[in-house]
């Protein structure tokens, strides 16, 4: 068997929890410490997963020899300066969502990794559930045949954030999750976002994103601190089929409607007009078994894997920065009003591609 490799914790509030418990258990890793500025949180997440090595000092834990890599759970502003630390001292790196809190400093971290050689991976938790993977190998097997739109509805009564609005802090589990399942991945050209601070709170509390696909789709996704109700429904129709993906049901996450719409032109009065006909499909509906296995847990895998196999792994710093892009394009877009902004999407690298070949 090959050598276990070691990891690194950077973070122990509200996600570093979760990323050690993975990374404890995974036949992958050796979870090697915990680092995080208040001493007495670190050693109480440390104990619980196995009394592992507790560091208040990045820097005494970057010099380590015998930790591999990070992951950095600590809030978004902090991620590049850890990132470019970690990176320059020889470590490969996971970052929790979103990538950072600016596409200036997400473009330095992918640089950096890819010139250093190391895996720069993002924390893209949702693209490693069972049902997402499934979502996207019946997209990419032409199952619902060409996507005609995604809509995504991600709400709840949630806790407002103090430094961020509602599209930084939901938005990106529905970004990605797109940008995951659709052929190319999340490039538009433009962002419209519309946002309302009903509460008072000085950031957008209620908001809606509008994405232009490939040829005409569209994509909607809808955020929500203030909804009673908590719904996580996710609705992509394509020429052929239908999904729903419904995360709160763990009985039947996804179902595939055999149902839609048909267009069709006929010549009117020779070839001078044209007129439509419809025609409606009311076919057969279907859910497909999904295994019951934690997202993080496969993430922890394809970590390990990409930096093994020395390629790009299924999230990587490339797909956070599309992310990135669209929300920063959202800011954009509310300060207009919610007009269509241009979008900075990250083009293509050669490890993405060398990715591609290998799924």
């Amino acid at each position: 068997m090959e050598t276990r490799l070691r990891i690194a914790v950077i973070g122990a509030g509200y996600w570093g929890p979760n990323l050690a418990r993975n990374f404890a258990a995974s036949p992958e890793w050796d979870l090697a410490a915990i680092c995080d500025l208040d001493r007495d949180r670190a050693e109480g997440l440390a104990a619980r997963v196995g009394g592992v090595d507790v560091h208040t000092d990045l820097d005494e834990l970057l010099q380590r020899d015998d930790v591999d890599a990070v992951a950095i759970a600590t809030p978004a502003r902090t991620h590049h300066g850890i990132a470019l630390r970690a990176l320059a001292a020889g470590k490969h790196v996971m970052v929790e969502k979103p990538l950072a809190d600016a596409g200036d400093l997400g473009r330095a971290m992918v640089a950096a990794a890819s010139a250093s050689g190391l895996v720069l991976m993002a924390d893209h938790t949702y693209c490693y559930t069972p049902a997402v993977l499934k979502i996207r190998e019946l997209v990419a097997e032409g199952a619902l045949g060409d996507i005609l739109f995604v809509d995504s509805t991600r709400i709840n009564l949630g806790l407002i954030q103090p430094d961020v609005d509602v599209f930084w802090d939901l938005a990106p589990h529905d970004l990605s999750i797109i940008d995951f399942v659709v052929p190319g991945g999340l490039r538009p050209e433009t962002v419209s976002a519309h946002g309302a601070d009903p509460l008072g709170a000085g950031k957008s509390c209620v908001g809606y994103l509008v994405l232009p696909l490939p040829n005409g789709a569209m994509a909607h996704v809808h955020v929500n601190w203030l909804s009673p109700t908590k719904i996580r429904q996710m609705v992509i129709g394509g020429t052929k089929r239908t999904l729903v993906w419904d995360d709160l049901n763990p009985q039947q996450r996804i179902s595939v409607y055999d149902r839609g719409v048909d267009l069709g032109l006929q010549a009117v009065d020779g070839v001078e007009r044209t007129a439509a006909t419809v025609s409606y499909r009311l076919g057969d509906t279907w859910s497909p078994a999904l295994p019951e296995r934690e997202a993080l847990s496969q993430m922890a895998a394809e970590f390990a894997d990409s930096i093994r196999e020395r390629r790009a792994p299924r999230t990587d710093g490339e797909a956070g920065l599309r992310v990135l892009s669209v929300l920063e394009a959202a800011s954009r877009s509310l300060a207009t009003g919610g007009s269509a902004v241009p979008t900075e999407t990250a083009q293509p690298a050669e490890a993405q591609e060398s990715l591609a070949g290998a799924l």
